[in-house]
């Protein structure tokens, strides 16, 4: 039988850090300020990335780190790739060129020790179609689900594609964020755990709500946020276990603060702790945080 989580995760320490104006058009979560030294927020990236990988670790969850490359300011975001728990790994098409720089032969031989590469949907990127692995598509894996919002980055023929060759049920819907536009990532707006969803229901398109919310809670318990708490990345976490087996949601203060009482609780009672940390650099110039920064090694 498939798990949801893994014990291990994967982190890309970056060489260099900035706003990537390339993706900056679909991310409106992304801020750009073109006068700091990028040297300087680099550092305070690499601060805290170690912070958050540090607090993952001292809990028993196993991380693998490599190095970051210079030409890529989104490299700290490893979601050209994913993992299966039959040692397999597919690499991903990504929308912004200096994101398809990230796929690093050497990355990729490191990877290939541990797992068979069974896809490479690169070739797409000529075609101008992109699924940009999971941040595109949420899995609730013991169930054979994937979510997915439509966007820019989440081609919504290509996911129907994927779905029906992995053999996972698809659950495709429609977004609109604060800004009117298309949530760029699915794993903004929800994230899948063992026993519980986290989810914004208020982004998904109305005609689409019904339809997502009854697949959801056929197996989850539900976390609703609310659109405020997704634009501070209450939506963009992680559930990981430890060699144990207990069960951690991870998740960036920013996130975790904006959280109620009553939220914080339901979620304690599927986890044994949540694991939080402070990673506003990275949150403000990569629109990204702390789900973004870690892909699963099954």
């Amino acid at each position: 039988m498939s798990k949801q989580s893994t014990s291990h995760l994967f982190m890309i320490e970056p060489e260099s850090f900035y706003s990537n104006e390339q993706t900056s058009y679909t991310n409106h979560y992304q801020k750009e300020v073109a006068d700091e030294d990028i040297d300087e927020i680099t550092q305070k990236a690499l601060t805290e990335f170690h912070t958050l990988k540090n607090k993952i670790e001292e809990k028993g969850i196993k991380v693998t780190s490599l190095k970051g490359s210079k030409e890529c300011p989104d490299h700290i975001f490893p979601n050209w790739f994913m993992t299966f728990d039959n040692k397999t790994m597919q690499i991903f098409s990504m929308l912004a060129p200096n994101r398809r720089e990230e796929k690093k032969l050497s990355m990729i031989e490191h990877l290939s020790n541990t797992y068979k590469l069974s896809a490479d949907f690169s070739y797409l990127e000529n075609k101008e179609i992109f699924l940009e692995s999971t941040s595109s598509m949420v899995f609730d894996r013991v169930n054979r689900i994937v979510y997915a919002g439509i966007s820019p980055r989440t081609n919504a023929v290509q996911s129907i594609i994927w779905c029906r060759n992995n053999n996972f049920e698809l659950v495709l819907f429609e977004t609109e964020g604060h800004t009117g536009s298309p949530i760029y990532h699915t794993d903004v707006l929800m994230y899948v755990g063992t026993d519980i969803i986290g989810i914004c229901f208020d982004v998904i398109k109305e005609e689409h709500v019904d339809y997502v919310r009854d697949k959801v809670n056929a197996h989850h318990e539900v976390v609703e946020l609310t659109s405020e708490q997704i634009q501070n990345f209450s939506g963009n976490a992680i559930e990981a276990k430890n060699e144990a087996g207990e069960l951690f949601l991870i998740i960036s203060s920013r996130g975790f603060n904006a959280l109620n009482e009553d939220q914080v609780n339901k979620l304690l009672k599927s986890y044994k702790e949540i694991i939080h940390s402070d990673i506003p650099t990275i949150e403000k110039y990569g629109g990204g945080s702390a789900r973004c920064m870690l892909t699963e090694l099954f």
